[in-house]
């Protein structure tokens, strides 16, 4: 029974990545992309738009 007491705790995290990879998986694209995508591409114009400014300015 040694062994069985050896392979239930890969088993268990094996079963539980497979189920994290599958929400990921699944939640990529849809109705939520379009909200990720703008939300991201705001970010970006307001990172690109800001005044540059060196350490020594300061």
């Amino acid at each position: 029974m040694d062994y069985v007491s050896a392979l239930v705790p890969p088993v268990v995290m094996a079963v539980f990545f497979i189920g994290v990879v599958r929400v990921i998986v699944k939640t990529q694209g849809g109705t939520a992309k379009a909200k990720e995508d703008a939300a991201v591409d705001a970010a970006l114009a307001r990172v690109e738009g800001a005044p540059k400014t060196s350490a020594g300015d300061a």
